[in-house]
């Protein structure tokens, strides 16, 4: 391939002219220590950090900047950071969901308003993957995802613990008794002990897996574990190999294709993935130009098995361990029927290419066809009158008698009224019922927060009930488990069939069918959609005002409906006077 010449460089724009604005520009580069000889006729790589001091997914991303650095000069290119929102998902509140699409717009601007020719994209805790990514891909210009890793295993006493997966089960034990404060405190101490995302199968290493698959990474990238010296040599291999990039004009537009958002999907279903891939992808193929929908999700869904046999869906092993059997790469090697081997990625190969020479190393981390670990793939999209354009469940990490249920409904309209009911021992609920929580969508959360995991109510724990079906149109942390419905489209908020529903009303699940009903019918919802009443609008003013009026439904990925263009169609380059 002919590289482009030097001229051409888009930061060329800012520093090549003999003019007094291109005066300025060296000038005040040059104030900062450098030299002509550090920029000149060099791709000028900006690295978007998303490290902060309370984001401990990307705790040590301080340090793996300096070795993208390194890379990018090993490489003849000269990097500039360029730090951007953290979204540590443990801290922010009332959710990081609510500003995905800040840090996309964040990212997109930082690029076209700055003299750069590429970018690395630092992220990995779960928000920051896709809203790097929706952004650089409206930027247009070429670069790279250096995904943060997941952290070490946890450890308690001899038992091997998984963020999230394992708080959620031992909180459950702590209700019930079986726990005291000391214990707790050590579980506390040993769940989380490195930095790095969340080693479960949860939406951070779902993401990080996507970008690879989607071929945003380098072969192999999305799983190696944060500490590890192989993710240092990896950080830098991305600063090398984004300044190739730069002269090859290799965008987004060239790999981002509808054959790798069929690969992504594919490998999500196969890694038991967050149900958050859905809202995500979907979002980050409207901003490609080839859009997925929840229907893409369900086809697929319905061939592919889960074959990673790690937390959530599975029983015992963690990111650490998938890894060690062979990442991704191995994964995607026992997948081949189903993917789409031509499609490219930003190491200049095919998907194909870089599988060769790809093997599983413990075929029970990652399971061969003929033993998967669920026969079919992680999410299922179930549609009915209560869900007139959708929800989504994870049957792979709920009990299998949930998979097909009646039962009567139990209503909350806010999470905190919820919150109080569940830990009220006198309620009157049974495993049979279906706990509902409605306002806590995209508008009603705000945000869509991960409330969508209701706890079990107190007397049923202590009962040994571990979980019953659940119905919201919130989110869930992927690293969750349990037979929970979510994402119900449209929310309750905007006066969606959720808002219509009453205590005792009987609920019908089945997902082998894809089906949910509401026993009620069509006349009396009209009767009741007839006395609904608007709620209040969460925002007056600031970016919460702005979310409420533009952000899209679940089904269509929460983007912001005037950031849903193709690689930056109707932006053009910034003046320079």
């Amino acid at each position: 391939m002919t590289r482009r010449p030097a001229h051409t460089l888009r930061s060329a724009r800012w520093f090549a002219p003999d003019d007094l604005r291109s005066f300025g520009h060296r000038s005040r580069l040059m104030q900062m220590g450098y030299a002509p000889d550090d920029w000149a006729g060099k791709p000028l790589i900006a690295i978007v950090n998303t490290w902060s001091d309370i984001n401990p997914c990307h705790g040590h991303f301080r340090q793996r900047v300096e070795d993208v650095k390194r890379g990018v000069l090993q490489a003849g290119g000269f990097p500039i950071e360029l730090p951007a929102l953290s979204l540590a998902e443990p801290f922010v509140k009332p959710t990081t969901m609510l500003y995905r699409n800040l840090l996309a717009m964040e990212t997109e601007e930082l690029l076209r308003s700055h003299p750069v020719d590429g970018a690395v994209l630092m992220g990995g805790c779960d928000k920051t993957t896709p809203g790097l990514l929706m952004g650089a891909t409206s930027a247009g210009l070429p670069c790279i995802y250096v995904p943060a890793g997941p952290m070490l295993r946890g450890h308690y006493k001899g038992q091997v613990l998984g963020s999230g997966s394992d708080a959620w089960k031992l909180w459950d034990e702590r209700r019930a008794g079986q726990i005291d404060k000391t214990q707790w405190i050590g579980v506390e101490g040993g769940i989380a002990r490195s930095h790095g995302t969340c080693m479960t199968m949860g939406t951070a290493a779902t993401m990080m897996g996507i970008a690879e698959a989607l071929g945003m990474t380098l072969p192999g990238a999305s799983a190696i574990p944060a500490p590890d010296a192989n993710h240092v040599r990896m950080a830098a291999e991305c600063g090398r190999r984004i300044v190739d990039m730069v002269w090859d004009d290799l965008t987004p537009a060239r790999v981002l294709t509808a054959d790798a958002f069929h690969n992504a999907i594919v490998t999500a279903m196969a890694m038991g993935c967050s149900t958050n891939a859905i809202i995500h992808l979907v979002a980050m193929s409207r901003r490609a130009g080839c859009p997925v929908t929840l229907d893409d999700f369900d086809l697929v869904s319905r061939e592919v098995p889960v074959l990673a046999n790690v937390r959530p869906s599975g029983d015992t092993y963690l990111m650490e361990d998938f890894y060690y059997a062979g990442g991704l790469p191995a994964l995607m090697s026992r997948l081949t029927r189903w993917l789409r081997l031509d499609a490219p990625g930003v190491n200049g190969r095919t998907l194909g290419e870089n599988l060769r020479g790809a093997e599983v190393v413990d075929d029970d981390v990652i399971r061969p066809l003929s033993n998967p670990v669920y026969a079919e793939g992680a999410l299922a999209v179930l549609r009915g009158n209560l869900a007139p354009s959708g929800c989504v469940m994870k049957p792979s990490a709920a009990e299998s008698r949930y998979l097909k249920h009646t039962g009567p409904a139990l209503v909350f309209d806010d999470y905190a009224s919820m919150k109080a009911a569940m830990d009220d021992e006198s309620l009157e609920v049974t495993a049979d019922h279906v706990l509902v929580l409605r306002n806590a969508g995209p508008q009603g959360g705000p945000g869509m927060p991960e409330w969508g995991m209701l706890p079990i109510p107190t007397r049923l724990v202590k009962q040994g009930v571990r979980d019953m079906l659940r119905l919201s149109d919130a989110r869930m942390s992927g690293t969750s488990y349990g037979a929970c419905i979510l994402h119900v489209a449209p929310e309750s908020h905007v006066g969606g069939p959720l808002a219509l529903v009453k205590t005792g009303d009987m609920i019908s699940v089945d997902v082998p069918a894809r089906r949910i009903h509401l026993e009620v019918s069509d006349a009396e919802l009209g009767r009741r959609l007839d006395a609904w009443t608007p709620p209040p609008a969460r925002f007056e003013r600031g970016y919460g005002w702005m979310f409420s009026r533009h952000i899209l439904q679940a089904d269509q990925g929460c983007d912001f409906d005037f950031l849903e263009t193709q690689f930056g169609a109707g932006v053009g380059e910034p003046d320079i006077f």
